[in-house]
């Protein structure tokens, strides 16, 4: 009995991988998105290009969890980017992969290859109302090759972390994180060497 649930899991994940797949290399074409070759997608992200002129680029190989049970902790949203002014760009390097993941990008957003975003993680180079004189301008974020950001990890405006490092779940990543090291907390700070 439960390799045949099994075997009809897999088969129910190849489905939603193969329809979600297709749907969003067409909905990514019609919105000018770059989407490299290899994607795979279980259930439907959000990505909003707001101008014609910005750019999202992703990378080869990248893997986008959208429903909730698609990772083992669980997700409480679907993937949700967005490329929100004229001037941003959001890049995202070969082999990424989010889980409910939310970026949101006025300015320049760089993730470099085989990032891990964990369940429910946020990246934003803005406080999101620039009408409002409280908050300040935007600051690129850049985050660099293997890179893992853990579980409901938030990483704010001007921030660069340093390949290779382990942010800890829960962490507010507010100012620049070297290579090569585990960080946590909030603020996130610098606990250990790798």
């Amino acid at each position: 009995m439960l390799q045949l649930v099994n075997l009809s899991d897999r088969i129910g994940w190849a489905i939603n991988r193969l329809f979600y797949g297709l749907w969003m290399k067409v909905i990514c074409a019609m919105s000018g998105i770059a989407l490299g070759k290899g994607s795979t997608f279980y259930g439907k992200p959000k990505f909003k290009k707001l101008a014609p002129s910005s750019k999202f680029l992703i990378g080869n190989n990248a893997c986008f969890r959208s429903r909730a049970t698609s990772n083992l902790i669980g997700i409480n949203r679907p993937c949700i980017f967005s490329v929100n002014t004229e001037k941003a760009v959001l890049e995202i390097g070969d082999g990424c992969g989010f889980s409910g993941t939310v970026i949101g990008c006025f300015e320049k957003i760089t993730l470099g290859k085989n990032v891990r975003c964990g369940a429910n993680t946020l990246i934003t180079d803005s406080d999101w109302h620039p009408e409002d004189p409280r908050g300040g301008t935007c600051s690129p974020v850049s985050i660099a090759d293997n890179v893992w950001l853990g579980v409901n990890v938030i990483v704010l405006k001007g921030v660069s972390i340093g390949r290779n490092t382990l942010i800890g779940a829960g962490s507010v990543v507010s100012k620049d994180i070297p290579e090569n090291v585990i960080a946590t907390g909030n603020p996130c700070r610098v606990i250990r060497q790798l």
